[in-house]
């Protein structure tokens, strides 16, 4: 395959429009361009959390995640277009099963921390749950199919899972949320 892009600084958003993949231009305030650019961060932060130490196999999927992701943007970039496939958004079942199978049972509600790559996974995590309202927004004013909406929910769930995940990779733990409400309930019982 050839390189598809042969100049960057094309000059021709300098208007304030973008030019979609079918050649049509839109503004860059446009909400398919606001869910292709929250999309475009999420994938930006994955590879941020790639840069740190993890299980191999938790390596592949986030890797995997971000072709998925690349291909997600590509459907946006396209109205009526269709790139990512249900079965992306299956295999994140597989591995929200897979991973959440390993964990202890929530008691409390978790902080975004611990370890640098668990805080990172809740950047992640963060992030997709923006592109998801994004990508809804988008849907409620012209037709998308039905993955890319899936796929960004099933993501944000399997990204909090990750950072549990990771968190526990040397041994650690979450870190719990102290509710005040609870612990006054805990000490009057």
């Amino acid at each position: 395959m050839g390189n598809r892009l042969t100049q960057i600084a094309t000059r021709t958003g300098d208007a304030g429009t973008t030019g979609l993949g079918n050649n049509q231009r839109v503004s860059k305030n446009s909400l398919r361009i606001h869910a292709m650019g929250d999309v475009d961060e999420l994938n930006s932060h994955i590879g941020l959390l790639l840069c740190e130490p993890m299980p191999p196999d938790v390596r592949a999927v986030l890797v995997d995640i971000q072709h998925q992701l690349f291909n997600l943007g590509g459907e946006l970039s396209i109205p009526g277009y269709e790139l990512l496939k249900p079965e992306a958004v299956l295999a994140l079942d597989e591995a929200l099963a897979h991973y959440n199978a390993q964990l202890p049972r929530l008691q409390e509600f978790i902080l975004p921390g611990g370890t640098r790559a668990a805080a990172q996974a809740h950047v992640c995590r963060t992030v997709a749950r923006r592109a998801e309202r994004s990508v809804v927004a988008l849907g409620n004013e012209e037709a998308i199919h039905d993955a890319p909406r899936q796929y960004l929910n099933r993501l944000s769930d399997l990204l909090f899972v990750l950072a549990r995940v990771l968190n526990r990779v040397d041994g650690g733990d979450d870190v719990y949320w102290k509710s005040e409400r609870l612990q006054r309930g805990a000490a009057s019982a």
